[in-house]
């Protein structure tokens, strides 16, 4: 069990800036302090003002003592409910929305005036409403973000607001952050420019933190920097919300980043985590390499899809039954998403004994203008790790036929690019080709689950960004496509170094993350064709992957928090958040005699 004397961290409780501790006073400062909430007993608000804040409202789940103590008798029915009953009843709202993104605008509204409920609802309901807190729904959502804005929920911060960054931080009302999820609209899923309205993403990134990994919300801020968006439809759009003029680029965008950055670290701590979310090609590999080993910081569209895309590859082998090194790999789209999968493919075949540069050469990629070869004058410097010595060619069946790859992954966000022929050609030569169709949402997918079995008659490894239902082939066999979600990677690595206090998120902590989340995939799901483990199974999994990463980190000596807990996950299972109400009862005690 955990004690006091394990080491602390920052999720909850005291402020301590652990970078600019030396690591013996932080030891000394374990030892000395807990941090761990308990009861919340009279809370500082009474009467309306608490029944107006999400973090404190109960509503009809407060007993009558509580009630009375808080001064809010009389202003709620006289009926008296548990938060299971409170369940029961979102449910029966949920059940008579009839689209998903009315179902979106109710969880919104419920976290706005319930947070506890909210997540206690994402806890019993996860695998069912993800899909509506994120993609593909928030997709939809975010298109439409002008018209669904009620309040604040996050910070903006504008490219005139340059000077003053700092400023706008402190009208944020909690001082503890510990996780920045920030985006600046420009590539929002596979949706492109979405400007200021991208602010749903940060925003359903962290609902996630806590839904997947119960990291407590109250210390996670969700940030839109709004440098303008080159979208004209948002552009001519009476309802859009955002600056109305065109992106600002180049050294005017770097400094209002550099300055962010640098006012999140002076305002929270050196060691805040900082997340970027849909950032464009452009800006997205520059930044995380201008940044990475200097902040507390990671990519998800690149670090995060490429381990979760990894842990799919790792599971898939346990149904090829041979090694990663035995695969050639095509990639439809040369984005963010896939140069982080391939980089990541490569850094794992040369762990297991191969140089990097041979590695390179068994991976092959396909922008929008074709195969990526060495003849081209356009090619980026990551691009380049990948192109080779072979004659142009534009068209994915043709590079099939040509290459003979045994896994084919696609996150180019253009639909239906799988083709029949192509599932097909991938089937003919091999006996179980492994189809990554990762594209969000649902209908930029490279093909659907049903076409990739049907098409590859079974044989296919399939898996998916967004959900598939489950398919019956004609012989009766039921397949149940796996959902490579990056939910199952993000919301632990972010757990993990908020816990060890890690200093930096090199990729080998993505990784070790992929092999933990692979080694998580039982034969139950394997037998059904998933090869990652159950959503609904998603908060020990996030514990499992947290666990692995925290001693990565201790091996790689990026942990602030010292010593390394014996017991590490009892240390973990200890800061999560809980969604279960707190009394409001003060205790009391009597004199002695």
């Amino acid at each position: 069990m955990y004690n006091a004397s394990m080491p602390r961290v920052l999720l909850s409780g005291i402020s301590v800036s652990r970078m600019l501790q030396p690591r013996t006073q932080l030891a000394a400062f374990s030892s000395r302090h807990t941090i761990t909430e308990g009861p919340l007993s009279v809370p500082a608000k009474t009467g309306i003002d608490l029944l107006r804040d999400p973090n404190l409202n109960k509503g009809m789940a407060m007993t009558l003592a509580e009630r009375q103590t808080v001064g809010v008798h009389g202003l709620l029915p006289p009926n008296f409910i548990t938060q299971e009953d409170q369940v029961k009843r979102c449910l029966k709202h949920l059940q008579d929305k009839s689209t998903d993104l009315e179902k979106y605008i109710y969880l919104c509204s419920l976290q706005d005036r319930n947070e506890r409920l909210f997540f206690r609802l994402l806890d019993d309901h996860l695998e069912d409403l993800m899909p509506i807190i994120y993609t593909p729904t928030v997709g939809l959502a975010c298109q439409k973000y002008g018209t669904l804005f009620r309040r604040p929920r996050g910070l903006y911060i504008t490219i005139h607001d340059k000077g003053h960054i700092y400023d706008i931080l402190k009208n944020w009302p909690i001082k503890k952050v510990k996780a920045v999820c920030f985006t600046d609209g420009e590539r929002i899923l596979g949706l492109g420019d979405q400007g200021c309205q991208g602010m749903g993403i940060p925003v359903g990134k962290l609902a996630l933190y806590t839904g997947c990994a119960s990291i407590n919300p109250k210390y996670c801020l969700p940030v839109t920097l709004d440098v303008g968006t080159n979208n004209q439809d948002l552009l001519k759009d009476p309802m859009y919300i955002g600056l109305r003029h065109k992106r600002v680029i180049g050294e005017e965008y770097d400094e209002l980043l550099d300055e962010f950055i640098t006012a999140c670290k002076a305002r929270y701590g050196s060691s805040v985590l900082m997340h970027f979310e849909d950032f464009g090609n452009q800006h997205a590999f520059r930044l995380l390499s201008k940044y990475k080993d200097t902040t507390c910081c990671f990519n998800d569209d690149i670090q995060g899809t490429a381990s979760v895309a990894l842990a799919g590859v790792l599971g898939s082998l346990r149904i090829t039954e041979n090694k990663i090194t035995d695969h050639r790999f095509v990639f439809l789209g040369a984005g963010e998403a896939n140069l982080g999968i391939a980089e990541l493919i490569s850094l794992k075949m040369e762990k297991e004994g191969i140089p990097r540069e041979e590695a390179y050469k068994k991976i092959y990629m396909m922008d929008s203008r074709g195969l990526i070869i060495k003849s081209r004058s356009d090619l980026t410097s990551h691009k380049l790790n990948f192109a080779k010595d072979m004659e142009p060619c534009t068209n994915l069946a043709e590079v099939v036929k040509k290459i003979k790859p045994t896994a084919l992954i696609g996150a180019a966000a253009t639909p239906n690019t799988f083709t029949q022929e192509i599932v097909e050609e991938m089937a003919r030569n091999n006996e179980r080709p492994i189809i990554f169709a990762l594209s969000n949402p649902t209908s930029k997918s490279e093909c659907s689950a049903e076409e990739a079995y049907s098409w590859s008659k079974n044989k296919a490894v399939f898996a998916s960004g967004s959900p598939f239902p489950q398919y019956v082939a004609e012989n009766g066999s039921v397949f149940q496509p796996g959902q490579g979600n990056n939910a199952y990677i993000f919301p632990a690595v972010a757990l993990a170094v908020m816990c060890c206090g890690s200093i930096r998120i090199p990729d080998d902590l993505f990784l070790r993350a992929a092999e933990a989340l692979a080694q998580l995939v039982s034969e139950e799901d394997l037998a059904v064709g998933r090869v990652y483990p159950r959503l609904c199974d998603i908060k020990e999994i996030s514990i499992k992957v947290a666990m692995a990463v925290i001693e990565r980190c201790y091996e790689l000596n990026l942990a602030t928090v010292l010593p390394m807990p014996e017991d590490l996950e009892s240390f973990v299972r200890s800061q999560l958040y809980s969604n279960a109400y707190p009394s409001f009862i003060p205790e009391t005690y009597e004199y002695g005699q």
